[in-house]
Parts: structure tokens; C-alpha cells; sequence
């Protein structure tokens, strides 16, 4: 791994934000006084870790104050230095930013579990003050992760572990890809390192063996696509090695990944993602039920894209997926791709993109409103929000997220409290079912419902399966 220095800093905010140089450099010089002569595990002056942060967000163009912070991200717990002195040193801003980042003092916990609890919850929250704080704690986890190294194995199995229950998701949830790509691979590798080494060597070999037929299908997309004047860039992929493993786990052969190898091809205007669909298929056999249309209905984390398995070259698949360079940009960074689009206003549209578009963001505003107690809520967002997700369809064809084991009822409730009232029936694939019926991936649900019901059963409490469900079930019967 590259020794970042401070220079390699300044050259990628030169890049792209060159008038804010100055102050983060202060930041640096600020942070580094105040960790002098504090070292990390692996013997390195300790500020070498939030260069290395600070890094990472810049990557991301990460706006001033998130840089900033980033550089400044463990003072509060490592130093002397209060919020109220970042503030007048720096800005309010950057102050709450190092303060949401911040772990809570030992002093008020009874014991070590309450604490990690309570820091899991005031980490997973930070998301509904500013999305840019669990931003730097995704920069922060990425590289404690990449030098894990230098831990003891319990810790090494520790962290890893608490990165694939927490950061993984979250990294999902902001369709931060890239990010969450690197922390499944950082983790499996710790967490099941035999396995590891198995599957790095066969994606290696598949990689070699794959990488004339690849390239020919490069070429022959490239031309069929300048033929037709489309502006392109074409990149290969190959899925990750935590992403295969998971399919593996899941009892699949290596044969049967239908997107083990991918070419992503990025056009200028949606209207030219679908034609070259078009021509792709021209050349090559797609596989029917290998078509996804993520630009039409996108992911729930906003990711759009086009995607389509065909037989390639020598008769291998190959899933090309096909999107604009600006979806392309959200597909690997998710809400941090604001950085670049919008600039100054970056931060509010993310945050009121939060609100809006993401589904989970309501629902973890709901758990947080549920739960009091630290515990029983990292245990229901772990449950609800970062377990394995259902997608299904309202009769409208927009797609509804929730955890896996939900039933009609959740999706009731999930459409609106009203809906969930004065539910008396459920049509699933237009098949009349019970509402107890567990939900499975891409069933069409429609509810039926009548103003003049006696509203939802007691029992039903027992049939739901989210909080939100289940308490509004609670609050009818208490009328």
C-alpha cells in the first residue's frame, strides 16, 4: 500500500477544490501537533491515520469541511482538545463533524458492552444529522481495515467482523459500491482467510483465461457503438471475491455466476443506454431472465443501470451493464457522487435526498423513535434494516424494500398507516393468499382494503415482522 504524505493530499484537492488547500493544510499542521508523539501498532506517527482518512474522502471529492475533519477526526478522544476549540479554530461545521465521529467517553457506561451499544447506535444515527459523518467513519473503518495487520487475531476477527454487521451495510444503504466492495473482501480475508486465498487464486485464473475473450468483446461493443456515433467507455469487471463467496456459500457452482465477469459500458444519454441494449443483443444471445432494468425501477439505494447476461466469446457469460457516465458515477460512490454534481449545495441535497428517496432512512428514523434502550436497538436494525432484503412490487410497479421473513402486513403499513387499518385482504401474483404469507423476491402484492373493517387483529402483532408494523397495530388497540 502507497505511503500517503501530505503532498499527495494537496494534489488531489488541486484538483478539484485548489482554493481550499490552505485551511486544510492548517487542519494537518493543527492535527499533527496535537498527535505528536502518539504512535499507531504498527510503530508509524499516529497522524499517518487520519492523513490516510482525510485521503480517502478527498478521493471521494469530499467538500472542505469534510477533508477537514477527516484530518481531525480523533482529537476529541485522543487529545486535549474540546469541540468548543475546533469551533473557534476551524467552524462550527467541522466541529460537529469530528464531535458525530467521535466514540462517547468511558466514564459514562457501566460496563465495556454498553458503551460499543451505545457508539453502534450514535454511529448508525449520525445519518439523519449530516450523512457525512458516517461518510468519514466509512473513510476511517477502510483504513484501520487495510492495515489490520498489525493487530492481534482476536482483533483482526473482531473488527472485521463489526465491519461486514455494520459498515457494510451502511456503506450499501449510501451506494458507496467501491467502499463496500474493498470492506467485504478486508473482512472475509480476516474472518475466513483459507477461503480467501482459495477463491483469489480462482478469480485470478478465470481472469487470465477470460481476458482474450473480453477483450474482444471491448472492441467489437466499441465499434458497434462508434458505428452509430454513441460516445462510450467500456471498463471489465470482475465480481468481488466476498460477493463470490457468498454465492458459493449459497450452494451456486462457479459456472453458474452469471456475473462473475461484467463489462461496464457507460454512454452520454439514457435514450442511448437502451439503444445499445439493442445492438448488444444484436451481436450476442442474451439470457432471458438475466435482464434487469435499474434506470426504469432503480435500486432502493438509487443505483441505475441497465443489465443484461449474454454469451460472449467463446460461449462464456458475460453480464454487461449499461448505464450514463453520471449513473455510473452514483453506482460507485452512491450519495457522495453529490460532491462533484452539485458543489456547494452537496451536503443539503444529500441529506434531502435521504429523506425522500431511500426507504431505510424512514425506517431507522422509526426503530430510533422505538427504542430506548441501546441494545434492543442495534439488535432491530441489525434485524430489520441490515439483514437480507425482500423486493416486491405494488401494483404500480414501484419496488418496496423490506427485511426478509416480512409478510403482507409489513407491506401494508410500509404503504401507509391507513392502508394497514383497513387491510382485509392480500392478492399476491394475483393469487388470493393469507396475510401471514411470507414475501418473496419480485411477488406483485396488492392490498385490499375496506374503510368500514374493524381495523387490524391483535394477533397480527405476532404476523408482522417490522417495528413499524407492529407498533402501529399497538397504537390502534389503544384507541
Amino acid at each position: 500500500m502507497k505511503n500517503i504524505e501530505l503532498n499527495d493530499l494537496i494534489e488531489i484537492l488541486k484538483e478539484y477544490n485548489p482554493e481550499e488547500v490552505e485551511v486544510v493544510k492548517r487542519a494537518y499542521e493543527y492535527a499533527s501537533d496535537l498527535h505528536k508523539g502518539q504512535y499507531r501498532q504498527s510503530g508509524e506517527p499516529y497522524i499517518s491515520h487520519p492523513l490516510n482518512v482525510a485521503y480517502i474522502l478527498a478521493e471521494l471529492h469530499a467538500d472542505r469541511d469534510t477533508v477537514c475533519a477527516g484530518l481531525l477526526h480523533d482529537t476529541l478522544e485522543d487529545t486535549k482538545i474540546t469541540k468548543e476549540d475546533i469551533a473557534h479554530d476551524f467552524n462550527q461545521n467541522i466541529a460537529n463533524l469530528v464531535d458525530g465521529v467521535t466514540k462517547l467517553a468511558k466514564m459514562n457506561f457501566s460496563s465495556k458492552q454498553d458503551q460499543n451499544y451505545a457508539n453502534t447506535r450514535k454511529i448508525i444515527t449520525s445519518i439523519t444529522e449530516d450523512v457525512r459523518i458516517i461518510i468519514i467513519k466509512l473513510a476511517d473503518r477502510l483504513h484501520n481495515m487495510r492495515t489490520l495487520g498489525f493487530k492481534s487475531e482476536f482483533k483482526q476477527k473482531e473488527n472485521a467482523l463489526e465491519t461486514m454487521e455494520i459498515f457494510v451495510p451502511l456503506a450499501y444503504y449510501i451506494g458507496a459500491y467501491r467502499i463496500k466492495s474493498e470492506l467485504e473482501d478486508l473482512s472475509l480475508q480476516y474472518l475466513k482467510p483459507d477461503m480467501y486465498k482459495r477463491i483469489e487464486e480462482k478469480k485470478l485464473k478465470i481472469e487470465e483465461d477470460s481476458d482474450k475473450c473480453l477483450r474482444e468483446m471491448l472492441g467489437t461493443i466499441n465499434d458497434l457503438l462508434s458505428d452509430k456515433g454513441i460516445p462510450n467507455e467500456i471498463k471489465v469487471r470482475t465480481k468481488n471475491i466476498y460477493g463470490i463467496y457468498k454465492r458459493l456459500s449459497e450452494g451456486h457452482k462457479l459456472s453458474d455466476i452469471h456475473d462473475l465477469l461484467s463489462l461496464k459500458i457507460m454512454v452520454d444519454t439514457i435514450a442511448n443506454c437502451y439503444q445499445t441494449l439493442g445492438l448488444i443483443h444484436s451481436k450476442y444471445h442474451p439470457i432471458n431472465d438475466k435482464f434487469k432494468d435499474y434506470i426504469c425501477n432503480p435500486k432502493t439505494n438509487m443505483y441505475r443501470s441497465l443489465h443484461t447476461t449474454v454469451f460472449g466469446e467463446s460461449d462464456r457469460l458475460v453480464q454487461t451493464q449499461i448505464r450514463t457516465f453520471e449513473m455510473d458515477k452514483v453506482a460507485s460512490f452512491g450519495l457522495t457522487a453529490y460532491w462533484d454534481a452539485e458543489k456547494g449545495k452537496a451536503r443539503d441535497i444529500m441529506q434531502q435526498d435521504l429523506k425522500d428517496k431511500f426507504q431505510f432512512f424512514n425506517s431507522l428514523i422509526e426503530i430510533n423513535s422505538m427504542f430506548g434502550d441501546n441494545q434492543q436497538f442495534v439488535k432491530q436494525v441489525k434485524n430489520e434494516l441490515f439483514s437480507d432484503k425482500v423486493y416486491v412490487y405494488t401494483t404500480r410497479g414501484d419496488i418496496v424494500e423490506l427485511p426478509k421473513g416480512s409478510t403482507p402486513i409489513d407491506f401494508a403499513y410500509k404503504l401507509g398507516t391507513d392502508i394497514g387499518n383497513t387491510m382485509v385482504g392480500v392478492f399476491i401474483n394475483d393469487e388470493y393468499e393469507p396475510i401471514d404469507y411470507i414475501l418473496q423476491n419480485k411477488d406483485r402484492v396488492r392490498i385490499v382494503t375496506d374503510d368500514l373493517s374493524f381495523g387490524p387483529r391483535e394477533a397480527w402483532q405476532d404476523k408482522a415482522h417490522t417495528s413499524y408494523a407492529k407498533k402501529k397495530i399497538r397504537e390502534f388497540h389503544k384507541k
